[in-house]
């Protein structure tokens, strides 16, 4: 596309939309930037010097006269689908993007996707270490990670070989508007999330779906054997799979009876053992998923295999996804600042057989709670609650049967982090798995889990 004189409204001006405005400047468009907020409450400071085209704010709302003489609209990730003016550019017949199409559209290199309702950025940056590793040895081709993971690679592109390889983590938001599939996607699993923005899981399970909609016969899908909705899919290309429980009938990447981590794909040759469960850092069943889908892939995107197994053995796991932080008097705090669903949640606690203190909170996201609430009777000796949903999830622990003595409830996270100090013994974990968004009060999760890690190293 020559975006030379081109007309490009950008609605969002959060990291991917500010990406997109960055990159289409470069390339000479004409660019209006519209958020909701006021100039007050955002940092615009890196469009300073963006490049030849020309920007224009609106702040502050977004009229629809926006939308005149426009040539394309595109949606940073956290801008709803029905929100007026998306629904009048559609109604116009204007075409919609993100960043994650115009990076599909213009990157040279095929392009490792990776999706999921949970582990989708432990998969990505396992894959990308994977893949690196390898090219480290050998003297390979440069390897660009990100996507949805913090980093939007649409002002990479430029930068990008032909030859390089390419991971990317892509949301059910980017997902919903795309038209292009990856070479090789992979969906780690389909549970019930962000019902707050998709409505109905129909319509959020066919927004993970559509990483596979616009695949051919010589594209490769990765799924997992062990998700009852991923196993549903039949894509266009090879299906290759990966399970906790059982090996592939094809090509694919299993535990097997003996708790060692098994690897099969014919077309590289490969039918080798990983590592054994036990020499793997990360805990949790979840996370031995990630790393044979992570092996999986790696493999098909040409990493060796002693670089897969190094890499699987060696990794300690990314910021803010059960991440240690300090023991304190006997107990080790977490942070799982990533966890913002119900389901998250019963993957941590199901991490640890030692006494619980869980801290719960965030805004909600209109998803089912009562299973995790029976998991946190059980495994709890104590929960905190903070923030919007509080009283929410108290009223669900309430009706699941957790006695009032082994609840508090909060207003904030620096009085949550207190009153769990208080509460927790030697021997216990003390838990940040919040099974809720940030929103109620932190830009996102990233700065709600190191707010929570100044408050862990803040105990005296």
């Amino acid at each position: 596309m020559d975006w030379r004189g081109r007309r490009v409204l950008v609605l969002g001006a959060a990291r991917q939309g500010l990406a997109t405005t960055r990159y289409l400047l470069a390339c000479g468009a004409l660019v209006t930037l519209s958020d909701a907020k006021p100039a007050a409450a955002l940092d615009l400071s890196s469009l300073g010097a963006a490049g030849p085209g020309v920007l224009r704010l609106a702040l502050g709302g977004h009229p629809l006269e926006l939308l005149d003489g426009c040539d394309l609209v595109c949606l940073s990730g956290g801008v709803p689908i029905d929100l007026p003016i998306v629904l009048a550019a559609r109604a116009r017949g204007l075409a919609l993007s993100n960043d994650a199409q115009l990076f599909f559209e213009a990157c040279p290199a095929p392009i490792i996707g990776i999706t999921g309702s949970a582990g989708k950025t432990t998969t990505t940056t396992l894959t990308g270490e994977m893949l690196r590793a390898s090219a480290a040895a050998a003297g390979g081709p440069a390897v660009h990670v990100g996507g949805n993971i913090g980093n939007p690679l649409i002002e990479q592109v430029d930068g990008i070989g032909a030859a390089d390889k390419v991971v990317m983590e892509l949301s059910s938001f980017q997902l919903d508007l795309m038209t292009r599939s990856p070479h090789i996607a992979a969906i780690t699993n389909i549970t019930p999330n962000h019902l707050d923005r998709h409505g109905t899981m129909d319509a959020y399970a066919a927004a993970k779906r559509r990483i596979l909609d616009f695949q051919g016969p010589d594209d490769h899908a990765v799924l997992s054997a062990d998700d009852p909705l991923s196993a549903t899919l039949h894509p266009a290309g090879a299906r290759l799979t990966f399970s906790l429980t059982r090996p592939p009938e094809g090509d694919g990447a299993w535990l097997d009876r003996n708790g060692d981590l098994q690897l099969r794909l014919h077309a590289r040759g490969i039918e080798a053992r990983i590592c054994a469960r036990r020499e793997i850092v990360l805990m949790g069943d979840h996370n031995v998923r990630n790393v044979l889908a992570a092996a999986l892939l790696g493999a098909l995107g040409g990493a060796s295999l002693e670089a897969i197994r190094r890499v699987a053995v060696s990794f300690k796991g990314v910021a803010h996804r059960l991440q240690l932080i300090r023991e304190w008097r006997g107990a080790r705090f977490y942070n799982d600042s990533i966890a913002t669903a119900p389901e998250r949640v019963l993957a941590d606690l199901r991490c640890f057989e030692v006494p619980i203190v869980l801290m719960v909170g965030g805004r909600d996201k209109k998803l089912p709670w009562e299973e995790v609430a029976a998991e946190m009777v059980r495994r709890c000796r104590h929960v905190v609650l903070f923030g919007e949903m509080g009283g929410m999830v108290a009223g669900k622990l309430t009706t699941a049967g957790l006695p009032a003595g082994r609840m508090s409830v909060c207003d904030t996270l620096d009085r949550a982090v207190a009153r769990a100090s208080e509460i927790v013994h030697p021997g216990d974990v003390a838990l940040l798995s919040p099974g809720g968004t940030s929103y109620d009060a932190y830009r996102d999760f990233e700065q709600r889990g190191e707010h929570f890690r100044a408050l862990v190293d803040a105990l005296t």
